[in-house]
């Protein structure tokens, strides 16, 4: 294979880490990696321009930054300068002594990782190579997630969707933390597994675990295992969660429900990377990723004293939010439709598509059970319907009723005028095949009137048109 050209920089007060790092990589990676070139130390805001200079001149595919938090500003405007290039090298920053945002910071200004010590070949060669001779998590990124079981429940074209989906390979591409936020049912877990398996850590076990579903008083065994004879009924010495991931993820769903007590040893796990199996005077290490999710507000909790701080920041390196479907109105015909198509194939039904009135029905829901509701809805309709076409009546939604009681005479009345708006609306235009003219020549009503009626209840006439088959 031909040799990758790489360019060290000290950002540091010292040389030691540097030299460490440069013999790791020379003894195991000589011969993928040529280390060409050393910078001498840039402790100088005028010093950065001559070594993003040199660099440019030098042409290398990775640059090696080993710096420290009394020198951050100065990478912050090395990693500028560079980035400003087309195309530019990867860069790996070693951070000495750096914080977790201060992490972030660097891979958001474009740092395609960022180690902390100890440097040791176990954590220096896999990252760096990774990058050096693996294939670009963005150029194969659509590809993969469409390949791995699972993953092609990934759909939509939503702005503020496709803006968390397109930081997948970025955050796959590091091993920090990561806490995915979202309502129920919004695919966290899907989320997560879509970053292991772009991630070097594809071929190890993503294993994923409910927090909440877990007893307080059995939280500790479960996720670091016992040795036999650690109490009454452990006759056998049992692997945790933590071990079964090794190498690989591990998911912790609803984090938010860790027990209080059980909060500063999964602090201390994710600080050390190491933990003590109950009834166990051995210390055993560990090489798993930790991505974490709530559906709660962990910031709330942790001003009410629920949630450890420290853990809440530990957890939250990487932070996503991903939106609830009711924000991502334009994706439910796309999820609808493939929910039909995948419960089609597997109930052998005849159904094929939603009627226009039925898919208006299914857009003008609020969805509070997001993805997973819509999904059940359909597999419901494809179950029980044996037309080619799913209607309204075959699409059961459920009705609120306390929340209607818990509103004033007055906002149940405006409600109650919105739907029965938005229903007439969809009615007629099901009836004319999306005919805006016909649909309000029937409505009695101007034209442009009945179209501003169409644009306030979001309504796509285009939906209503009938198609083949």
């Amino acid at each position: 294979m031909e040799k990758i050209k790489a360019c060290m920089v000290n950002l540091s007060e010292s040389e030691g880490s540097l030299d460490t790092i440069r013999e790791i990589l020379s003894a195991c990676l000589k011969p993928t990696l040529l280390i060409s070139h050393v910078l001498p130390a840039v402790s100088h805001q005028e010093k950065i321009q001559e070594a993003v200079e040199s660099i440019i001149r030098l042409k290398p595919e990775l640059v090696l930054i080993i710096l420290s938090t009394r020198h951050f500003s100065l990478a912050i405007h090395f990693i500028n300068s560079l980035s400003e290039e087309r195309p530019g090298p990867e860069i790996v920053a070693f951070f000495e002594d750096g914080t977790s945002e201060a992490a972030i910071e660097l891979l958001k200004l474009g740092a395609g990782d960022v180690l902390f010590p100890p440097f040791t070949e176990e954590s220096v060669v896999p990252r760096v190579s990774r990058i050096i001779i693996g294939e670009r998590p963005e150029e194969l990124f659509l590809k993969k997630l469409k390949e791995k079981l699972g993953l092609r429940k990934m759909i939509g074209r939503n702005s503020a969707f496709l803006a968390e989906v397109n930081k997948i390979p970025q955050i796959a591409r590091c091993d920090a933390n990561a806490l995915i936020a979202g309502e129920t049912g919004t695919g966290k877990e899907i989320y997560a597994r879509s970053i292991h398996y772009l991630s070097r850590r594809a071929a190890k076990p993503f294993v994923a675990v409910s927090c909440g579903a877990i007893p307080a008083d059995l939280f500790e065994n479960e996720l670091y295992g016992h040795e036999r004879g650690a109490f009454t009924a452990a006759m056998a010495p049992q692997a945790g969660l933590i071990q079964e991931a090794e190498g690989g993820s591990l998911f912790l769903d609803d984090v938010d429900c860790i027990p209080l007590g059980a909060q500063t040893k999964v602090l201390r796990f994710l600080q050390e990377k190491e933990f003590r199996p109950l009834g166990s005077a051995r210390v055993q290490h560990s090489d798993t990723r930790i991505i974490a999710s709530t559906n709660t507000d962990l910031a709330k909790a942790v001003a009410t004293d629920i949630f450890r701080r420290d853990l809440y920041y530990r957890l939250s390196v990487i932070s996503i939010t991903l939106p609830p479907l009711r924000s991502r109105q334009e994706d439910i015909p796309l999820l609808a439709r493939h929910f039909i198509e995948k419960y089609q194939a597997e109930f052998d039904c005849p159904v094929k598509d939603l009627s226009p009135g039925a898919l208006q029905m299914l857009m003008g829901y609020d969805w509070p059970g997001n993805v997973r509701e819509l999904e059940n809805v359909i597999e419901r309709a494809v179950a029980f319907s044996s037309k080619a076409l799913i209607d309204v009546k075959d699409i059961g939604l459920p009705e609120d009723d306390a929340c209607l009681e818990a509103k004033t005479f007055r906002e149940a009345k405006s409600q109650a005028v919105t739907r029965f708006e938005k229903q007439y609306i969809q009615e007629l235009l099901s009836t004319h095949q999306g005919n805006i003219s016909q649909s309000a020549k029937a409505a009695r009503k101007d034209r442009r009137a009945f179209w501003e009626l169409i644009r306030k209840h979001k309504i796509d006439p285009r939906n209503y048109k009938v198609t083949s088959g």
